[in-house]
């Protein structure tokens, strides 16, 4: 019931005092700041890193075209020199599938190369090495 002050307790959301509410809409806010801020800073450097990347390096059907023309130019050559080299010798289809799985296997080091899952060949590297291994 009410009494001569005002209502008794209506509107009341739930246990607690109205000192314990503020404090927690307070931490709330605090970490709502927090986490505004947090999400800002992350989208502005995924932005940055995008834009980076998109200017910096091929995008995605390049790159597909590129390593697709690299596999199909080394199988290519390697059919080409094995088809001349039996013409030449008339050992008819011998050159052209030596040659053939020769490209091949030129045209797969070749992609593996460009997409970075073989390390390339520095021969100045290997002559430091050989150097090292001497003294």
């Amino acid at each position: 019931m009410a009494n001569e002050s005002g209502p008794d307790e209506t509107g009341k959301t739930g246990p607690g005092k109205s000192g314990e509410r503020a404090f927690r809409d307070d931490d709330l806010e605090r970490r709502r700041r927090q986490l505004a801020e947090t999400l800002a800073a992350r989208r502005q450097s995924e932005g940055e890193g995008e834009r980076g990347a998109k200017s910096g390096e091929t995008t995605g059907y390049g790159q597909a075209v590129k390593l697709s023309s690299e596999f199909i130019a080394g199988v290519a050559v390697g059919a080409g020199l094995g088809w001349a080299i039996d013409r030449l010798a008339g050992t008819s289809p011998w050159g052209l599938i030596v040659f053939l799985l020769l490209g091949f296997g030129a045209g797969v080091l070749n992609v593996m190369r460009s997409a970075g899952v073989v390390a390339q060949v520095d021969p100045k590297a290997s002559d430091k090495n050989a150097g090292d291994r001497d003294n």
